[in-house]
């Protein structure tokens, strides 16, 4: 069976049974109207029921028979009907062809059978298939990736039936053989995924915890999808996706497409279908920050989800962080979310649960052959933060032996709460003469906190350059305070002398002295504390801080000295107070791989 998409210019364009194509704008389609996206709509083929699964995708209308049709909604193209790219523009039809006869529309009253008329297609149906491999042979490196475990290693981004030997065989010259136990092995795949699948509809539980429907929901920055089967249990086997489940066909480190992917090795079908089996249920987490910036559309990563789960064949739940905050991993936002709201209301028991990543913080050269060192630990925290077991996917779908890996060099965990807050522990916090402080220390050292705590209350003037906008209001409100016969807190980062040497001369000037409060936190702690208050529930949301403002203040950073100017350098270490136990569990869990 053959089903081509066609157009009056000549144009036209295979798709394979079951496969999604994304389609729209480019060489491909021959349309170069830009309110046509080049992710326009994505197409399903169903050899079986000779039509189109069409899906919009692109923020202008497609239409089929005049119909148009809604981002996110679909229709279904058939020979009689037309699909108009955009606009009623750019008509392209639909047509299913035999190797052994010509194919022909199938009319609703024939679409009623009786059993021996069923019977009767299925043998045809078996007989044509055998007459399509002798036309093009299909094997199981057409559907999955090859493993490292085997001898036979695709071309990057190859999408037909050719593939090499490790052992130097040229193109096409894998034997008869070999192709044949492929076959047998992807028949047995398929046949696995019908049984789980037979298996779960025939399960005990109540109907009310299996999803009857496949659907999405939206909650805040987190997008849920549950596919139609998905029951609640007591055992969660989780995976991420991209370097898990999939890898890119093109070879890149991103996928250049929403289509650029492929199974990262044969084995993760099966071994999922057996989990299933034994009573998990198999939930894939992964964080999509490209969505909240702007770089990825949602509707165009859910198709790609759902043509994942397509070709797996098996009921999974997806949960997808689209932005930063408690949602996106190693913070636990949507393994609570799911423990809490989307398990069927099945406790979940995480001694029988575990969790799967690449995100390992395994170093360069961990095994032969893998060069690159994994491009965080944020999976490995994942687990960590819940208390789940934790494998890499070539420890768990290849049983590889366990690599070596690096943790972050920050451990919230072992924060002590009872540390001395600062150095010289005989200091005095506060004056009753006049003087100046000025502070010096990360974003997110615990500056704010810490002078609104010990410093305002005496009756220091707060000057801090984020309500100010600049230095030089800063100097002129320091300088106004003084004049008052205040004391004055400087709350500024003041990373070198020279942002210092401002408020000495000040001081100077007014005749007082000049303290030096330097905050110890390090950069890793100064980031964490950040993401923290960011995730926090607070009236007031401090503004966020990126990671340039960071390494620019550790670039210009010098250690403040005496001979500045200062009467007294105090280091203040960062000692975190709690309200509640809930801000100190989150607090304690690693934010960033």
């Amino acid at each position: 069976m053959k089903c081509t998409l066609v157009n009056s210019t000549g144009i036209s364009v295979d798709l394979l049974d079951g496969r999604a194509l994304i389609f729209g704008r480019g060489p491909e389609s021959g349309v170069k109207d830009k309110k046509c996206s080049r992710h326009q709509v994505k197409l399903v083929a169903d050899f079986s029921n000779r039509e189109i699964l069409v899906t919009q995708l692109g923020p202008n209308p497609s239409s089929l028979n005049g119909q148009e049709l809604g981002r996110g909604q679909s229709g279904r193209l058939t020979v009689k009907d037309t699909l108009h790219l955009v606009n009623q523009s750019y008509p392209f039809t639909v047509q299913f062809s035999d190797p052994t006869k010509t194919a022909t529309s199938v009319s609703p009253w024939q679409k009623k059978k009786t059993g021996a008329t069923e019977e009767l297609e299925h043998k045809e149906k078996t007989s044509n298939r055998a007459a399509e491999k002798t036309v093009a042979k299909r094997n199981i490196q057409d559907f999955f990736a090859t493993s490292p475990t085997k001898s036979l290693k695709r071309p990057l981004g190859s999408e037909d039936d050719r593939y090499y030997c490790k052992r130097g065989r040229t193109e096409k010259s894998v034997d008869e053989e070999e192709e044949g136990l492929a076959e047998e092995k992807l028949r047995k795949l398929q046949e696995i995924a019908k049984k789980v699948t037979k298996n779960e509809s025939k399960s005990t539980t109540t109907a009310s915890s299996v999803c009857s429907q496949s659907h999405w929901q939206q909650i805040s920055n987190l997008m849920i999808y549950t596919a139609a089967g998905v029951t609640g249990s007591s055992k969660i086997a989780g995976f991420d996706i991209d370097g898990c489940i999939i890898t890119t066909k093109s070879g890149k480190v991103f996928p250049t497409s929403p289509d650029d992917w492929r199974i990262l090795y044969p084995e993760i079908q099966p071994k999922l279908a057996t989990l299933l089996k034994e009573g998990f249920k198999v939930v894939f987490f992964t964080n999509q920050l490209g969505i909240a910036r702007g770089k990825l559309r949602p509707e165009v990563f859910k198709s790609k989800v759902e043509d994942i789960l397509q070709i797996l064949k098996l009921p999974v739940q997806v949960f997808v962080a689209t932005g930063p905050g408690i949602y996106r991993k190693p913070v636990i936002g949507m393994w609570e979310h799911l423990c809490e709201k989307e398990n069927g209301g099945v406790t979940v028991d995480k001694s029988q649960s575990f969790y799967v990543g690449d995100a390992a913080g395994r170093p360069a050269n961990w095994a032969p052959g893998k060069k690159k060192k994994d491009f965080s630990c944020s999976d490995r925290l994942f687990a960590l933060n819940i208390d789940l077991q934790f494998h890499t996917p070539e420890e768990f779908f290849l049983r590889w032996k366990s690599a070596t890996y690096n943790m972050p060099s920050f451990d919230p965990r072992a924060l002590d709460l009872k540390a001395s807050l600062y150095e010289p522990p005989d200091a005095l916090l506060t004056s009753t003469s006049q003087e100046v402080i000025v502070a010096v220390g990360f974003p997110g050292a615990g500056k704010s906190t810490f002078f609104q705590t010990h410093i305002i209350p005496k009756g220091y003037v707060y000057v801090n350059r984020d309500t100010l906008g600049s230095w030089q209001h800063c100097v002129s409100a320091c300088e106004r305070a003084l004049k008052d016969g205040q004391s004055v807190v400087v709350d500024n980062t003041n990373p070198d002398p020279e942002s210092r040497k401002r408020y000495v001369d000040v001081s100077r000037n007014a005749g007082v002295s000049c303290r030096c409060f330097n905050f110890t936190a390090s950069l890793e702690q100064s980031k964490h504390n950040n993401r923290f208050r960011e995730m926090i529930p607070s009236a007031i949301k401090p503004a966020p801080v990126n990671d340039m403002v960071f390494h620019s203040y550790k670039n210009k950073f010098v250690t403040p000295t005496l001979s500045e100017g200062f009467s007294e350098i105090l280091q203040i270490h960062f000692v975190p107070s709690f309200s509640d136990s809930r801000s100190e569990a989150l607090f304690r869990m690693f934010s960033e791989g």
